[in-house]
């Protein structure tokens, strides 16, 4: 176990691209992994596990490391020693390592991860909030589960194979995957691959999509024939799947603000052989109004702090701001709002977010169906998803009938 000279000085620039230039860590790491042709597999997994991993400790090794942003490099490369010493990685002796105190590392990680904060490197207005919708108890668990690697799982495009014949293709190029109880259409990668390099994949035979995620199509029960409306459908990993699940049979609208996502959605929809997809920007109001009462399902995918993704989204600890939550809160009740009036009487309505915060779940549902469009629903069921119980993202959703 050694440390290689150019795999850690990109990892370095990557770091100073996420921490000093606001750069989102995904972008980054896909961009450093393309540095050099020559990388094996082994390469590539460090470059992007030790981004992450710094990304997701950054408050706990600067602590350490006893160093402020904005970070120069020097600070960056001291973050790093502290990496590298926690991880057992024997100390090289390049200019920039020198005087590593590894001793005094060890002995300020045992006494920092005595303090939730920073054992679980947060900010303190995360942890505040958190105590404040979950309690002490259920919020140590679930920031702790937070912070594990996330588990890649594939969600398997019924329209062109099956979960038996994609697990047999994966397992003939020595990617092993498992089935998930009570998840029709998941497979959980046992290690992590590259699965988006395999033919499968390119010929749409599958998605990445984690496992709580593939739950809200499910859960809006659509059928074959329907018109369903995917109000939020960003890039569309949930439209891929409702489309997947009506056979390719009805009509569904996918609508988004911004086309650029609607535009990677039909290159996604492309590769899925998913051919029942209409696309709308909703660049006026009137786009709504043309749907009021004409579908039999909707979803509304609402944007949200994301707090039930941050072992997706590490750097999302440090770009979400507490206002952003507070602006978020009134955007979720304008969308239940406005978009739920497209369900016609009997149709159906899933409210989902990727949050654990009540304040964006139960609490948003309970004050929409005393608004007066609200009141025209009534509330069937819903789900609370946490990490810390089921191991996967944390998520909420909400079904609501519209009465007759």
């Amino acid at each position: 176990m050694r440390l290689h000279r150019n795999l850690v000085y990109t990892t370095i620039d990557a770091l100073n691209a996420i921490f000093n230039e606001g750069e989102y860590a995904d972008k980054v790491v896909a961009r450093s992994l393309k540095k050099d042709k020559r990388w094996g597999s082994s390469d590539r997994k460090f470059v992007a596990e030790t981004i992450y991993e710094v990304v997701r400790w950054k408050r706990l090794y600067s602590e350490i490391a006893d160093v402020k942003e904005p970070y120069n490099r020097e600070d960056l490369w001291r973050m790093f020693a502290v990496w590298a010493v926690l991880r057992g990685y024997p100390i090289p002796d390049w200019r920039q390592l020198e005087g590593t105190p590894e001793r005094k590392i060890k002995g300020k990680f045992d006494e920092l991860s005595k303090i939730r904060k920073m054992r679980e490197s947060i900010p303190d207005w995360m942890d505040e909030i958190g105590i404040q919708e979950l309690g002490e108890e259920l919020w140590t668990k679930e920031i702790a589960a937070q912070n594990q690697q996330a588990k890649v799982i594939l969600r398997v495009n019924t329209l062109k194979t099956t979960k038996e014949k994609l697990r047999a293709l994966l397992m003939d190029l020595n990617i092993e995957t498992e089935f998930l109880k009570d998840q029709p259409d998941a497979l959980v990668l046992t290690e992590r691959a590259n699965v988006f390099l395999t033919d499968a994949f390119k010929e749409g035979m599958f998605e990445v999509q984690d496992a709580s995620s593939q739950l809200v199509a499910r859960f809006l029960d659509v059928q074959p024939g329907m018109r369903v409306v995917d109000t939020c459908a960003g890039a569309g990993g949930k439209t891929l799947h409702m489309a997947s699940l009506m056979e390719n049979k009805g009509q569904l609208i996918a609508m988004d603000l911004y086309e650029s996502k609607l535009k990677q959605l039909k290159l996604r929809a492309k590769r899925n052989g998913a051919f029942n997809i209409e696309y709308r920007i909703i660049d006026t109001t009137k786009v709504i109004k043309k749907l009021h009462e004409k579908a039999d399902r909707v979803l509304i995918d609402a944007p949200c702090s994301g707090l039930g993704v941050l072992k997706r989204n590490p750097d999302a600890k440090w770009k979400l701001q507490p206002e952003f939550i507070d602006n978020i809160r009134k955007v979720q009740a304008e969308v239940l709002e406005n978009y739920s009036k497209i369900v016609k009487p009997g149709g159906k309505l899933v409210y989902a977010t990727c949050s654990i915060l009540p304040s964006e779940n139960q609490e948003q549902i309970k004050k929409f169906l005393s608004t007066e469009i609200g009141k025209s629903f009534t509330f069937v069921k819903d789900s609370k998803i946490l990490a810390s119980e089921s191991g996967f993202d944390g998520f909420y959703m909400a079904l609501l009938e519209r009465k007759q």
